[in-house]
């Protein structure tokens, strides 16, 4: 990847993590162009196949914008987010497809701070990936 910009795919929660990225919009923090946002209503309603999906379609990370344990949808919301991104990531293997490009970090809806980090540093990991 080192000729392009890796593209991000980050699926977000609306009420959490959605958010912090709006807030970063307004505050004027600045991360990578090439970063695209979906949001969500619970983070463990993200599903394997959506995230494959997203990688056959070259974007070269996922990231899940977690709820952590503030989502209103459950208390089991991390463990189950968790068993997904633990299937999501066999799947990769069996696929041939380095498990590192695939990142989980529960967020708050007033993390912008912390979102703007994690995409660059994610975005500079998948700089350094080879294709």
């Amino acid at each position: 990847m080192a000729n392009k910009a890796p593209k991000i795919l980050v699926f977000s929660t609306e009420k959490i993590s959605d958010p912090a990225i709006d807030l970063a919009g307004l505050l004027k923090m600045h991360y990578p162009p090439t970063v695209y946002s979906i949001p969500l209503r619970c983070s463990s309603s993200v599903k394997s196949r959506w995230i494959m999906h997203a990688f056959e379609q070259g974007f070269d990370g996922v990231f899940i914008a977690a709820d952590g344990t503030d989502c209103s949808y459950g208390e089991s919301c991390v463990d189950k987010t968790a068993a997904i991104i633990a299937q999501t990531h066999e799947m990769m293997k069996a696929k041939g497809i380095e498990p590192a490009r695939l990142k989980m970090a529960a967020l708050c809806s007033v993390c912008a701070e912390p979102f703007v980090k994690h995409m660059k540093s994610f975005y500079e990991a998948l700089s350094k990936t080879p294709a």
